[in-house]
Order: C-alpha cells, then sequence, then structure tokens
C-alpha cells in the first residue's frame, strides 16, 4: 500500500510556506492559539466566498497580528473606500485575543494573479456544480479544459463517495492525458497546489481533492 502525503507539507521545507506563522513558550499558550487561528480560518474561508479567497496566512508576534488573505476578488473584500475591510476588521476583532487588536490587528489583501491554477477555487466550483447536480464527468472534464487551458502543466481531480447518489460509494480519477500532461509526486522542486474539498449533495458528502501541477522551480 502507497504512503499518501499532503503534497503541500511534503514540500514545507522547499518552496511552500507555512499557513501560520508564531511561537509558542507553553503548551496552554499553543493550544489557545491553535483553536483561534481554526475559528478565524473558518470565519474568513466561510465570509469571503464571493471573493474567491484562497488561503489565509498568520503572522502573530508580541502584541501584533498579521492577516494576509489571497483573494480572486479583493474589490470584494476592501468594498468602497474601504468600507467592507473595516466592517471585517470590526468582526475580527471580537476574534483575537491581543492587547488592543483595534490598533493591532493588520489585514492585507494578495490578488490572486490567474485563479484558474487556484486548486481551492477549482474544487469548490466542482462543488457547487455537484451539489446542483450536474453531471460530474462533464464537471470535471471542464474545469480540467479550463486549469490546462491557463497554463498548468498537469492536473488531477479525484471524486470519492456516492457520487450521482449510487447506492455504493465509489472512487472516480480524472487527468488530463495530453501529451507532456503530467501531475510528479515525489518530485520535490515541483510545484504543485493540492486541496480537498467536501461537497454536501443530497445523497451524502463527495470528497473532491484537486492536484495542479504548475512547473518545476
Amino acid at each position: 500500500m502507497g504512503q499518501k502525503v499532503n503534497p503541500v507539507s511534503f514540500r514545507l521545507p522547499q518552496n511552500k510556506d507555512w499557513q501560520s506563522r508564531w511561537f509558542a513558550s507553553d503548551k496552554t499558550r499553543y493550544r489557545d492559539n491553535l483553536w483561534e487561528d481554526i475559528k478565524i480560518r473558518r470565519f474568513l474561508m466561510e465570509r469571503l466566498v464571493m471573493a474567491g479567497i484562497v488561503r489565509v496566512q498568520i503572522e502573530r508576534s508580541i502584541n501584533k497580528f498579521k492577516l494576509i488573505l489571497y483573494v480572486s476578488r479583493p474589490g470584494v473584500v476592501i468594498g468602497r473606500g474601504g468600507s467592507s475591510l473595516e466592517v471585517l476588521k470590526k468582526q475580527l476583532v471580537k476574534m483575537i485575543s491581543i492587547p488592543q487588536p483595534e490598533k493591532n490587528l493588520e489585514i492585507e489583501v494578495v490578488e490572486i494573479e490567474n485563479p484558474e491554477l487556484s486548486a481551492q477555487l477549482v474544487a469548490q466550483r466542482i462543488a457547487e456544480q455537484l451539489q446542483r447536480r450536474f453531471p460530474h464527468r462533464r464537471v470535471v472534464n471542464k474545469a480540467i479544459e479550463r486549469v490546462m487551458a491557463a497554463g498548468a502543466k498537469g492536473v488531477k481531480i479525484v471524486l470519492s463517495g456516492r457520487i450521482e447518489g449510487a447506492e455504493i460509494s465509489r472512487v472516480e480519477k480524472f487527468g488530463d492525458r495530453g501529451q507532456g500532461a503530467t501531475v510528479p509526486s515525489q518530485t520535490l522542486r515541483a510545484d504543485i497546489d493540492y486541496v480537498g474539498f467536501p461537497a454536501l449533495t443530497r445523497s451524502g458528502y463527495i470528497g473532491i481533492k484537486v492536484w495542479i501541477y504548475k512547473g518545476k522551480e
């Protein structure tokens, strides 16, 4: 049996970065910070769906807290004259345990250059269409076409669960079969974006896994 590893954590020392960057001096502080990070990420991933949020990076120092939001539509987050960003900041202040959070919380919005090469957005779009009961093969094949047209070197998508309401759950794998298309799983220099995302359909959850290979670094 093959040993499965998350492609992002596998490449952390090479070309990937941690989603949270901070240090805790004791176990209690570590536990509190970790749980706080989880709550903030859940809130932002649900709150900023329309902005096409891809990931949230959290940085902590002694009295500073910085959030870096990677989104495909930054205008939705910022709003007219920064109004939406101010509302978001007021909501986040209540979730952060640092002194004077109104002054010490910093939010940076970073625009994703090519949303079609984001595994998070691709999986999210597939999940939305599966929940609306679109044919899964057509949905996945169109997603693969868009990813490859955007300049990806390879893409792999795996669906698992009661696909199309089947009585017995199964696993289906999809990928581009064009010349030169590949997704190297063991090459550390390979820039691979990966995400696992659930789709809650009428028959139950369908797991969606997306690998997008962008080339070597």
